[in-house]
């Protein structure tokens, strides 16, 4: 080891504090985080710590670190650390993850960490607070980035799902045309503003192309709502089972998995592949399966629409790798009229509503009757491929944010361990995360 570094462990340098329960009725909907092992899952008006903390899973997801940069409550599910300064928590942060803290579960029943181990753990670290930080300023940069693609991805999606609200929930282009109709006003450019959310003198200031594609587009919404099963529905849109439209069947799972599970071979997608990530897609899988195991399990290509169907039901995603489902996933291998795109918001919308319908004793589960006897509104096949049209391209510029991201996170995490090993020099990556 280089010079300027020393030898100490992880309970001298960092040492773990409990968290505390949080009472149920002190949790809000907003205000001040409140982490468990997992991250954020609700908020309070008071805090724990009166700073920033470096978070640290016990129970549940063992190991797993969260950095807050501001006062928060941490749960007794969870060990918490606290250092003077915001940029020490960050080398505490990075530190503690490069660890392997996630495989020391030691109670086998409910994962847990324990202190005393984890304290235990030999380090070595910069003698200085300044290099300890400069060694991490790469790893921020990159995180940032990545946050702010997050940000960005979570703009574009909201906007996406606008579009849907807007189309298929309210009908703002129909009730727009209506209003007009009673106002005595045109109907087409009523339903042009509501659809653009410009007015119509922004109208007038449009491309010729763009004018003429918008007013195409208004004409494919009737001007009359009509009672169905589903309430008020525009003209000609039906309400119909789900099962009408689609084939709805449950991955597979060679059993016991243990045995064919492998460093390399198969994708095998998890639930908690999709929970990590909260853009639409799934560009990779933590675990592997061998070739002896495909025939008990169902490999799907890079681009399906898959579904959850138990433990976090009703999230769908899109592959964006050819990879292996088991039993807790739902698959669409025939389909008509809709879209995947246009699956992928209705299953958002209808997320809800389905785990309501769910049972299980531990975890909710999405059978795929339930799915199959929704019934669902059926917008004319021209409306949902103008959807199709719009949101796709939305999707696909999260999707290259998406691949960024996933481009940044590894090499963060080819550089960590590099830097907290002092194995690489901070200076030689200044240009490549600037």
């Amino acid at each position: 080891m280089s010079d300027g570094w020393f030898k100490t462990t992880v309970g001298e340098y960092s040492p773990f504090v409990y968290g505390k329960a949080i009472k149920k009725d002190d949790q809000r909907t907003m205000g001040i985080p409140v982490y468990g092992s997992n991250g954020i899952y609700t908020y309070s008006d008071s805090a724990l710590v009166q700073q920033h903390a470096v978070i640290i899973g016990r129970k549940g997801s063992v190991g797993k670190v969260h950095l807050s940069a501001e006062k928060c409550w941490i749960s007794d599910t969870a060990f918490y650390v606290i250092k003077d300064s915001l940029d020490e928590s960050y080398f505490v942060y990075y530190l503690l993850s490069s660890l392997g803290l996630e495989n020391m579960n030691t109670d086998a029943a409910v994962p847990g960490l324990n202190r005393d181990n984890a304290h235990r753990l030999e380090i070595k670290i910069p003698n200085s607070i300044e290099k300890r930080i400069n060694l991490v300023e790469p790893l921020i940069k990159l995180d940032q980035k990545i946050h702010l693609n997050n940000q960005i991805n979570q703009t574009l999606e909201s906007i996406a799902q606008a579009i849907f609200k807007s189309w298929f929930i309210d009908f703002d282009p129909v009730r727009a045309k209506i209003a007009a109709k009673l106002e005595g006003k045109n109907p087409e450019l009523a339903a042009m503003c509501a659809i653009s959310g410009k007015s119509e003198a922004e109208l007038e200031q449009m491309a010729k192309e763009d004018f003429a594609e918008l007013q195409a587009t208004a004409a494919l919404f009737p001007d009359e709502l009509v009672e169905s099963e589903l309430g008020e529905v525009p003209k000609g849109w039906d309400a119909i089972t789900l099962g009408n439209f689609l084939e709805i069947k449950r991955g597979g799972s060679p059993r016991p998995i243990q045995n064919f599970m492998a460093p390399t071979g198969y994708p095998w997608v998890k639930i908690a592949d999709a929970t990590a990530d909260p853009s639409p897609f799934l560009f990779k899988t933590k675990e592997f399966i061998i070739k002896e195991g495909l025939r008990k399990t169902v490999y799907l290509k890079k681009g399906s629409l898959i579904l959850t169907n138990s433990a976090t039901p009703g999230l769908p995603k899109f592959l964006e790798l050819d990879a292996c489902i088991h039993d807790g996933w739902l698959y669409f291998p025939q389909k008509k009229h809709f879209s995947d795109n246009y699956l992928y918001f209705l299953f958002l919308k209808l997320r809800t509503q389905l785990v309501a319908q769910g049972n299980g004793s531990v975890f909710t589960n999405l059978k795929t009757d339930i799915l199959r006897n929704q019934v669902v509104l059926v917008p004319t096949k021209e409306v949902i491929e103008k959807f199709d049209f719009q949101v796709g391209k939305i999707l696909e510029m999260m999707k290259t944010q998406c691949i960024q991201s996933s481009n940044l996170s590894d090499l963060r995490d080819t550089l960590l361990p590099k830097l907290l090993s002092g194995k690489v020099s901070v200076l030689g990556f200044q240009g490549e995360v600037a």
